[in-house]
Formats: C-alpha cells, structure tokens, sequence
C-alpha cells in the first residue's frame, strides 16, 4: 500500500489559488513518514496486541508531527531539535514492528514495507540532523 501526497501539475492550479506549499510539504522524509504512518494506522488491532498498536500510533504520528514542526521553526539548532525526535519515534516504531512480527502479529510484507519505509525517513532525518547540528 503506498500513499504519496499529491504535488499540483504546473498549470493545474487555477487562477487566484496559491500553489504554495508548506516548508515540511517540501521534505521527501515527510512524504514517507505520512506514507509509514498510514501503513501504521492499518495494522490489525485486537487485545493482544492492544498496547503495541497504540504505542505504533503515538509514535508514527510523533515521526510526522516533528518533523512537520522541525521544519517550520527557523533556527538550524530548532529544526535539529524536532528532526531529531522525530528520528528516535522512527526507530522506536520499528521496535514496535520488529515485537510485532516476533509475535506473529505481523505478515513479513508488512513487516518489509513499513521497515523499508521507516529505514529512508531515518536516513533523511540523520542527513537533516547533520546539515542543521550546530
């Protein structure tokens, strides 16, 4: 299952409407985490897993709310704070997927996916970090 957050076509914004984009609109880690955070929302609920399912929760959404927050602040000491969060809910996301699929509460695709998933936006923030770390 793959979701992307649509860019508006050159010309395809009508007249009067500003096509302008927010600052984390712009960042590729956004778009995958909202992709990674839809994958999260999927997976299965019931009371055995009841616990990881939130904890997935609060923590995918936590990936796509920093950063969003990371991006808008203005001081590079700022934007490495949020992305730096936003890193360490990603890593404790694929915790969460790495218990589930131990239990047998995940299939091994899903498991690939939202891994492969959480491993770029990690990638991109540890980047984001590094170029905004005073």
């Amino acid at each position: 299952m793959t979701q992307t957050i649509p860019f508006p076509e050159a010309g395809a914004v009508p007249r009067g409407c500003d096509p302008a984009f927010l600052d984390c609109e712009r960042l590729d880690c956004y778009r995958v985490a909202v992709e990674f955070q839809v994958l999260a929302a999927s997976i299965g609920s019931g009371r055995r897993v009841g616990a990881l399912r939130d904890q997935l929760d609060r923590a995918s959404v936590s990936i796509v709310l920093n950063i969003a927050e990371g991006a808008g602040r203005r001081t590079p000491a700022d934007k490495a704070h949020f992305f730096t969060i936003a890193r360490g809910s990603a890593t404790e996301c694929a915790a969460v997927l790495e218990l589930l699929a131990a239990r047998g509460f995940l299939t091994s695709p899903a498991h690939r996916h939202g891994r492969a998933l959480l491993v770029r936006v990690v990638q991109m923030l540890t980047r984001l970090i590094a170029r905004h770390h005073s």
